[in-house]
């Protein structure tokens, strides 16, 4: 775990960790992937991305099917780990230097900070496979929407959680994150999500905002 342990060998671990603010650490996950995320889309946009545009499944099928369709590729993997370790690291440094700001926060250094931020970030993206191999298995083309409109709600519904699950579940496993920053965290980001991804379809970059 990135939790930096007291060394006092009689002091619980209830003890040893102080006592975090739901929302500020939902705000910091946040706010950290909405830093990173407007660095991947600027990345998109650029010219350079182009090379990355390499399948994850490398073309590899299953029953005759993508593993995971073309639309999920290494481009979006290269900006959003190191860019996410940024966004934490800077966020990190801020509080640490503002301590009002810090109170409520996980105790890390920059350095952790970094590590948390790059982890969620892995986090958010292996989040989308599963989803986008469950598609191409039932037919949906990568970038598609199903021909039924209970279909389209429930792939968009799914399709703004996936990521954001994924980058919980990491961070969980990383340091203590309350059941009521989950909750914020899914009540709020896929809003944001959503709105990344029409700033892509607007730019180009999609081929629908969703």
């Amino acid at each position: 775990m990135l939790w930096p342990l007291t060394s006092t060998r009689d002091l619980s671990l209830l003890e040893a960790i102080p006592e975090l603010n739901p929302l500020r650490c939902a705000l910091f996950l946040i706010l950290g992937f909405i830093l990173a995320g407007s660095a991947q889309t600027w990345w998109f946009k650029s010219p350079r991305s182009a090379r990355f545009a390499l399948p994850l499944d490398g073309g590899r099928t299953f029953r005759g099917r993508r593993l995971f369709g073309a639309n999920k590729t290494w481009k979006g993997f290269v900006v959003m780990v190191p860019a996410a370790m940024l966004a934490f690291a800077l966020l990190g440094a801020t509080v640490r230097a503002l301590p009002p700001l810090g109170e409520g926060l996980w105790p890390l250094t920059s350095l952790q900070y970094a590590l948390l931020g790059g982890c969620a970030a892995l986090g958010f993206m292996l989040g989308e496979l599963p989803n986008s191999f469950m598609k191409r298995q039932l037919g949906i083309a990568p970038g598609s929407a199903p021909a039924s409109a209970w279909g389209r709600w429930l792939c968009f519904t799914i399709d703004r959680l996936d990521s954001i699950i994924g980058l919980l579940l990491v961070v969980s496993l990383l340091v203590p994150l309350s059941w009521q920053a989950w909750l914020f965290v899914l009540g709020v980001g896929p809003a944001i999500h959503w709105l990344f991804n029409v700033a892509l379809y607007v730019l180009g970059v999609k081929a629908r905002p969703a």
